[in-house]
């Protein structure tokens, strides 16, 4: 997040040409004049903290990368307000914690922008560990990584796949995410990852992707649903996922009635 404050222009300009808008268009979505963005790219002038909000929103940006926008204008990250966000955190917490309990008893956890775990339900403890994972942090380096879990994954490459373009889309999303890129770096870099990703997709896929597991004899096959907090303008909660898992066939409803 440490930034020259002539970072700015250059900032701007990369970010409008990523969202291919020109500067007549960009200044009538964020109400200025097309001559001062221009300026602003420049360096010719210097953006107040409310100009640095309105083209964020203009360009869509996400809020980490409104962060890095604010740093560079030479303000505050908007991320760091704890006047506010401990107690908006406290209720999303909360929510979290009730969300991950009324999913019993499938799995469901709650992870970073990247697949680090933050919190799970018992469900997904128990799963986890009847499937092989290794209780790691990060889901993606446990499902990539040769063991136990990958063995148990049925249609792995197919997965893979599937998982890897989700990341780099979210990697895509925030240029100046150094920790995304350098675990899609790592990922690829494990064995058998980079055939995975790019060996050819069947030609009729299923319009829903599961997990086809094999579990002490028996096929599991779980779908997920992502949720994740709406209208966030805070880079910690914009990170926040809520991944459930939900049975795609009766025989994987029935055997998860053990964990009832």
């Amino acid at each position: 997040m440490n930034r020259p404050q002539d970072a700015f222009g250059p900032l701007l300009k990369s970010w409008r040409n990523r969202r291919h808008v020109s500067q007549l268009d960009l200044a009538m979505d964020a109400g200025m004049s097309q001559r001062h963005i221009s300026f602003l790219e420049t360096g010719r002038s210097k953006p107040s903290r409310y100009a640095v909000r309105q083209i964020c929103e203009a360009l869509e940006m996400p809020a980490a990368e409104h962060d890095v926008m604010l740093v560079s204008a030479g303000f505050a990250p908007q991320s760091t307000d704890a006047s506010w966000n401990a107690e908006v955190r406290a209720a999303v917490d909360a929510s979290i914690d009730q969300l991950l309990m009324s999913h019993e008893p499938y799995p469901a956890v709650s992870i970073d922008r990247i697949w680090n775990l933050q919190k799970t339900n018992e469900s997904a403890q128990k799963f986890f560990a009847v499937v092989g994972g290794t209780g790691q942090p990060n889901l993606l380096r446990d499902l990539f990584s040769p063991g136990i879990l990958r063995d148990n994954i049925r249609n792995w490459s197919e997965v893979t796949r599937a998982l890897f373009r989700l990341l780099d889309l979210e990697v895509a999303r925030r240029p100046h995410d150094a920790d995304g890129q350098n675990l899609l770096e790592e990922l690829k870099s494990l064995p058998g990852v980079a055939e995975a990703i790019a060996a050819r997709s069947r030609d009729h896929p299923a319009p829903v992707l599961s997990v086809e597991f094999l579990v002490e004899g028996t096929e599991l096959r779980l779908f997920s649903l992502i949720a994740t907090v709406g209208m966030s303008m805070d880079a910690t909660l914009d990170d926040l996922r809520i991944e459930t898992l939900l049975p795609a066939d009766e025989q994987t409803r029935s055997w998860f009635k053990r964990f009832e």
